[in-house]
């Protein structure tokens, strides 16, 4: 079995998760590949007691690997999609963040979940993409136009409201007063659309949702449409440009641009355990259950 390994930084905590890993990984004796600035890092605080190979670009994962690690929390597992792309290379987040909706496996159940990958006692949970498109769209975002979690319209260089005009497969939906609109997918209905009010959906759900964020109309709700509807959005606003974010991707844009947002055409697989399942995760995170009356 041939194994990525990526992290963005060192914690607090990383030391005793690399060491419970490659714990793991000296009983089970995968093939080791290690993304090279975390290679770095861990060698510069002498984590690593012998050599790995390691890979610098998605470009380098493209023969024959099994599976990608992310050490970190939701931000490196949205990063690390990045690397996989369209390739259908699992991923598996172990937490050593904070709350860790993506990140699933925690520090003190590494040594317990991880030999679980050597046995094949593990399920993947594909998860939908958006895409964007726009004329004129920068060529740096050509290979990097999707997003796991979401796509965020947002203000720039003002604390003035923009104006988002909604149109579902050419028809008109709304014209949004706010600070920004959120289209979020399945997996980020965890995330920035749920600290906008917007609902949580299951992974497996055939939907996008829009949400708006802090919006001028009280009567201007987060709302569900399925995921094979074309979303168009036209942003407005007192200056000339504004601002997208894919994931945690951010790129600047003229206003008045025609935005075109779509689901991918492919997915990007997230290991699942039966110990460690989405709901189980929700209950955990969001102390559902902690209430006495339960």
């Amino acid at each position: 079995m041939k194994i990525a390994v990526y992290g963005q930084y060192y914690k607090d905590n990383t030391e005793d998760i690399i060491q419970k890993m490659i714990s793991v990984f000296d009983k089970y004796n995968p093939e080791v590949v290690f993304e090279s600035k975390f290679y770095g890092v861990l060698n510069e605080y002498k984590l690593l007691t012998k050599s790995y190979s390691v890979f610098a670009s998605h470009e380098d994962l493209e023969d024959g690997f099994s599976l990608l690690i992310s050490i970190g929390g939701d931000g490196t597992m949205l990063r690390a999609a990045t690397y996989v792309r369209n390739k259908g290379i699992p991923i598996l987040g172990i937490n050593a963040g904070r709350l860790g909706f993506l990140a699933t496996v925690q520090q003190e159940s590494i040594e317990q979940l991880l030999p679980l990958i050597f046995e094949r006692k593990y399920k993947v949970s594909p998860r939908s993409l958006l895409t964007l498109d726009y004329e004129g769209k920068d060529p740096e975002l050509a290979e990097l136009d999707f997003a796991l979690n979401e796509i965020t319209v947002s203000r720039k260089d003002t604390t003035s409201m923009i104006t988002i005009e909604v149109r579902l497969n050419g028809d008109y939906l709304n014209s949004y007063w706010a600070d920004g609109l959120i289209i979020s997918t399945p997996t980020g209905s965890t995330g920035y659309s749920l600290s906008c009010g917007g609902p949580i959906l299951m992974p497996e759900v055939n939907g996008f949702l829009i949400t708006p964020i802090a919006p001028h109309n009280l009567n201007a709700r987060p709302l569900m449409i399925p995921d094979d509807t074309e979303i168009e959005l036209i942003v407005s606003s007192r200056e000339s440009q504004h601002l997208i974010s894919l994931d945690s991707r951010i790129i600047t844009v003229d206003v008045e641009t025609s935005l075109k947002l779509k689901k991918a055409s492919f997915k990007i697989n997230l290991v699942e355990f039966p110990q460690e399942k989405f709901l189980g995760t929700l209950r955990k995170k969001l102390l559902w259950g902690e209430d006495k009356r339960n």
